[in-house]
């Protein structure tokens, strides 16, 4: 008997007498049988699936290896695993961003020099301050940063009424970023408006203060920035009134991307 050249199955010589051609028919599509087994069955969606590195030895399979997506406009990413990038609002672009689970993320488009934000407050409730400490003056804007790398641009512009009995009247003026003084104006922290005079009467001033600071947040956090005043001297009644007569005073935070 002879065998093929692959796989060694059993055929017939030609020399092989016909009565045994039955037989060897048989004995070849039984070897054929037993080898393609692992074709048969199988369900909707399987593959097949090398097994071994054992010639026709295969297992039917449910790929892993399908689409995740759903949703028009879906993205193929992958992590340790094929996934889904969720499609974007419309505007945002899709940024690279290693803390990212597929290191990708859809954001908003960020500019260099380009004002991303404003967000304005104003305050007129007439505050009194006779400290020589920095109290709050009661003006505040609270912004949220779209980026850790913006800028926040702080515009703003406080009333201001002083007085004193004697010689010099001065107020100072300062910015904090929550907590943390990030402007000072004047000499020493005082004197943003001054009236210096050598005579026992009193004096007072009116005035507009302003503000024009660059801050650099490094934050994605709502953050607060407000504005504390002080008195040149407590002696001789120097007291300070900040929105006096409701005066509104008004802060601005402009967002800059970087």
């Amino acid at each position: 008997m002879a065998s093929t050249t692959n796989f060694n199955w059993t055929t017939p010589d030609d020399t092989d007498l016909v009565k045994d051609g039955a037989a060897a028919i048989r004995t070849l599509g039984s070897a054929i049988d037993t080898s393609l087994v692992d074709l048969k069955g199988g369900t909707t969606g399987q593959v097949l699936s090398k097994a071994s590195n054992t010639d026709l030895d295969y297992s039917w399979t449910t790929p892993t290896d399908q689409t995740p997506l759903t949703t028009k406009g879906d993205l193929f990413g992958y992590s340790t695993a094929d996934a889904r990038i969720p499609v974007g609002t419309n505007g945002q672009v899709l940024t690279a961003d290693s803390a990212e689970t597929l290191g990708l993320k859809w954001a908003d488009p960020v500019g260099g020099g380009k004002v991303l934000q404003v967000v304005q407050a104003t305050y007129s409730t007439a505050t009194t301050i006779a400290s020589t400490s920095f109290t709050d003056t009661g003006l505040s804007v609270t912004i949220t940063p779209s980026a850790a790398t913006s800028k926040i641009l702080i515009i703003g512009t406080q009333q201001v009424f002083a007085e004193r009995s004697v010689t010099t009247v001065g107020v100072g003026i300062q910015l904090l970023r929550d907590a943390t003084a990030v402007w000072v104006s004047g000499t020493g922290g005082y004197e943003s408006l001054s009236l210096n005079e050598n005579a026992e009467v009193l004096f007072a001033l009116r005035g507009l203060l302003s503000i024009s600071y660059m801050d650099t947040p490094n934050t994605t956090s709502a953050t607060t920035y407000k504005t504390q005043g002080k008195v040149f001297s407590t002696a001789n009644s120097g007291t300070s009134t900040y929105q006096e007569n409701s005066s509104p005073s008004v802060l601005i935070a402009m967002e800059i991307g970087a």
